[in-house]
């Protein structure tokens, strides 16, 4: 596939074929996240590797919305470290999502599926991936072949159209002489809404 390809193909996988995903395959989908951009190069995120279905059982019970890492050949877990800084969160975070969107692009790309979630209750996921404390497991992503059909280029997908999707207008006037600051706080939410 190419790369608009994938990204039209790619969609959100809840229900897996019972085949395993091959190494080769598996280390082409990590390697995309390891490559993923990093805020200052920090690279502070590592991925833990579940392919074992007795864990991957107790793993889709730390969040409602997990349930199809159950049923996945592998679900990889994006873990950060838990340091307690409100700042190096936020690019931690940010960090994880560029490696999540990465592998769900290589995985498409490939023909394998991915679904995307929260991981709920920490503590219980630290429990059964036996992480220490000052590590949190931030999100999930199951990867397996599609139990419906396979993955192809969406012609319609189910969003928004691209004419709502479009750049806010500036919230801050450029200062025209003799003009000072900002717009009244009204006649700005007015402009957003225009």
């Amino acid at each position: 596939m190419q790369t608009w390809d994938a990204i039209r193909a790619r969609r959100n996988i809840r229900s897996f074929e019972d085949k395993p995903v091959a190494g080769e395959d598996l280390h082409r989908i990590l390697e995309a996240g390891r490559r993923a951009p990093s805020a200052n190069n920090r690279q502070w995120r590592d991925f833990v590797v579940s392919t074992d279905q007795e864990q991957l059982h107790e793993l889709a019970k730390a969040w409602q919305g997990a349930g199809h890492v159950a049923t996945s050949a592998v679900t990889v877990t994006v873990v950060l470290p838990n340091d307690g800084d409100e700042r190096s969160r936020e690019l931690d975070l940010f960090d994880a999502g560029q490696a999540v969107a990465q592998m769900m692009l290589a995985a498409a790309d490939l023909g394998i599926g991915s679904g995307h979630a929260s991981t709920g209750d920490k503590a219980a996921v630290r429990r059964v991936l036996r992480l220490p404390e000052d590590r949190d497991p931030a999100y999930f992503v199951a990867f397996g072949y599609p139990a419906d059909r396979p993955l192809r280029p969406l012609q319609h997908p189910n969003r928004r159209p691209f004419e709502e999707v479009r750049p806010l207008r500036p919230l801050v006037t450029p200062k025209a002489p003799g003009r000072r600051g900002r717009r009244p706080a009204a006649r700005r939410r007015r402009c957003l809404n225009a």
